[in-house]
């Protein structure tokens, strides 16, 4: 069952299509991710399923009916450019985002106390938000986010600015508010991080939907030509090979396209004869990385004869 249904938005700025007819399902329970370069439209499709921008076609459909004003007090809505009052002490800064949700009390100031020192932010509660870092200042954006219990939380880029520490505590909650039922959609142009956490994704590029679907189905679908390859030693050889079709090099790992699965063999041979050291070699598997390098650049080049896939 789908919790959002996103179905045929566009927007324009003055002339120019921002949003080019964009659809995508988010699935009840699921973290969800809307991934593509910066600029590609992610951050417009977020405000028009938020009713923030009205789109000029399209509609959101929630849970079967269309979105209006009162799915804000569902969402907890972190946004890539953040809006905290600089001049607010922290906890005075998270009360009041609790109370604009409708929450207020000891209840909610206890939870908020809590999130700061899950954070290691509590001996900084009485602290104006301008005394604190750009990183911990994304760190009480994120607890304001979610202070109110929301059913859905949508992120706007939510490991801008973070350490690796406070990533990965940020990574725990969402797996957290997962388990809690909740419906989590984040955009992102990180592509290791929507591989690693989304169960669906949807890719956008030039404000049109590339692919989109179930993770694991798109891997498979993208992955059944592709050898990812970790290695010591030259493989500038590869490239004068029959049966290569692309070769894509990242130093020691690189994703290689076969012409046809079957030839997985025979470049394992090629590389063994040419005394390449073999740490790893995994046929039919590719990363999320590759799988948009690939996309992109096909609506990139001058001829697109194949209509672009999109996995169900």
């Amino acid at each position: 069952m789908n919790a959002l249904e996103v179905k045929n938005l566009v927007k324009y700025f003055d002339k120019v299509k921002a949003v080019d007819d964009v659809s995508f399902d988010v699935p009840e329970g699921s973290i969800f991710g809307l991934i593509g370069r910066n600029g590609a439209g992610k951050t417009t499709t977020i405000r028009m399923m938020m009713n923030i921008y009205t789109p000029d076609n399209g509609e959101v459909i929630l849970r079967g009916d269309k979105v209006d004003g009162s799915f804000k007090n569902k969402v907890g809505y972190l946004p890539e450019e953040r809006g905290l009052y600089k001049k607010m002490k922290v906890l005075d800064t998270l009360m009041f985002f609790a109370e604009l949700k409708g929450k207020s009390g000891r209840d909610i100031e206890k939870k908020a106390k809590k999130y700061l020192e899950q954070f290691d932010l509590k001996d900084r509660m009485l602290s104006k938000v301008e005394d604190l870092s750009k990183g911990n200042q994304q760190k009480i954006q994120f607890i304001a986010t979610i202070l109110h219990d929301p059913e859905f939380i949508i992120l706007d880029e939510p490991f801008s600015g973070l350490d690796p520490i406070n990533t990965n505590l940020l990574k725990e909650i969402i797996l957290e508010k997962k388990k809690e039922g909740k419906v989590i959609i984040f955009s992102t142009h990180l592509m290791d991080f929507a591989e690693k956490m989304c169960d669906h994704i949807a890719m956008i590029d030039k404000g049109k939907i590339i692919l989109d679907g179930s993770l694991s189905q798109a891997k498979k679908k993208f992955a059944q030509k592709n050898v990812s390859l970790n290695y010591e030693g030259d493989i500038s050889f590869l490239n004068s090979l029959p049966f290569i079709e692309s070769i894509n090099d990242f130093g020691n790992n690189t994703q290689i396209q076969l012409k046809d699965a079957s030839y997985s063999q025979d470049l394992l041979k090629a590389l063994v004869e040419k005394n390449v050291t073999v740490k790893q070699f995994n046929a039919n598997d590719i990363s999320l990385h590759e799988i948009f390098v690939q996309l992109a650049g096909k609506l990139e080049g001058e001829v697109l004869t194949a209509e672009v896939p999109n996995v169900q």
